[in-house]
């Protein structure tokens, strides 16, 4: 009677399929927003997905490689989108600033990845080098759009780390507050980053795409 060969402890089960680099890239993502960057490593991510160890090297050099991923995972979840809320379409000031703060509330802006980036730039001076590059980026892109409605440059600066500093602070503080909650001051926050008050419409607009982004 023959046994069954037993799993490495090494390497973990081998079920014949390795999965994908999106999984791989997926599991280590939930490990870096669970655990922080210590709970990024290769076997317990195989443990994790229930595949072999060597399946990972199918899909990525070493776990640097897999580090570099999760860093432009990183980027392409949060400067990304908020670059382009500051550069997309609007007809007024207000509706500008409603674009930048809607993606903040619907998670368009990853905040938890943003929350474990920061934690991770603490211990690696590299992450902290593109973390900075990328404060640097997003205040560029919030001034540049002030001073596209008319702002000077240093009251523009000014706003723009207003704005950002807050929300980088509701990030960092880790401030759980219900969209209900948050809604209701927007009109408040959009007249004191950009001098103007928004419109009942433009209000109302705002409302409907947050929370409709939030249903998905």
């Amino acid at each position: 009677m023959t046994t069954a060969p037993r799993p490495d402890p090494e390497t973990g089960p081998e079920t014949g399929w390795r999965g994908s680099r999106e999984l791989w890239l997926d599991a280590a993502y939930g490990a870096l927003v669970e655990g922080g960057i210590d709970a990024v490593k290769i076997q317990p991510l195989a443990a994790r997905l229930a595949l072999s160890r060597t399946s990972f090297y199918w899909f990525f050099k070493d776990r640097a490689a897999l580090l570099e991923a999760l860093a432009e995972l990183w980027a392409a979840r949060t400067t990304a989108p908020l670059i382009a809320a500051c550069e997309g379409y609007a007809a007024t000031e207000t509706e500008a600033m409603l674009t930048v703060t809607a993606g903040f509330l619907d998670e368009t802006f990853d905040s938890r990845l943003e929350f474990a980036a920061r934690g991770w730039a603490l211990q690696d001076p590299a992450m902290r080098a593109r973390l900075h590059e990328a404060d640097s980026r997003r205040l560029e892109a919030l001034v540049a759009m002030l001073m596209h409605w008319g702002h000077d440059p240093l009251d523009a600066d000014v706003r723009a780390r207003a704005i950002y500093l807050v929300q980088i602070g509701y990030i960092a503080m880790q401030t759980a507050e219900s969209l209900e909650t948050r809604i209701p001051r927007v009109a408040n926050y959009v007249e004191i980053f950009t001098g103007r008050s928004p419109t009942d419409e433009e209000l109302a607009r705002f409302r409907a795409l947050v929370l409709s982004r939030a249903a998905r």
